[in-house]
């Protein structure tokens, strides 16, 4: 079992490294998934997923989640074939929370090097957590 902190780490970044684990039978749990970071300038990363949010059909989709842990999730369902037998059961075995649970408090959390926004040449990003609340307005 892998415990991985998003804190300022790339979302995209680090949904494809979580996606590749999954489907490799790792079962990883990500944890302060409000502090996963979209780079971009500020304005124009609000305004794609406000659009995204507001072209789905209150019935038919497509459905964005407002709350920072399943964003995540979606993210990284996006990246794998959940259609399929072995997506659907790597995406089972990915579990995202806010902050830190109890369970985790003992267990070492790891962090993806690549991912890192720090070494990552974006100037600007928004974190997950200031964009779901934005959407929820």
């Amino acid at each position: 079992m892998i415990v991985v902190d998003a804190t300022n780490l790339i979302a995209g970044r680090m949904a494809t490294w979580v996606a590749k684990k999954a489907l490799l039978g790792e079962e990883i749990n990500i944890v302060n998934c409000e502090n996963a970071v979209i780079t971009g300038k500020k304005k124009s990363v609000l305004t794609r997923y406000r659009e995204k949010y507001q072209i789905g059909d209150a019935l038919k989709g497509p459905y964005f989640p407002r709350m920072a842990d399943r964003f995540i999730r979606r993210i990284i369902r996006g990246m794998l074939p959940y259609k399929q037998n072995k997506g659907e059961m790597a995406y089972k075995r990915v579990m995202c929370y806010l902050g830190v649970p109890r369970e985790f408090n003992d267990k070492k959390l790891e962090t993806i090097k690549n991912a890192d926004v720090s070494g990552s040449r974006a100037l600007s990003y928004v974190t997950v957590g200031d964009l779901c609340k934005h959407l929820k307005k």
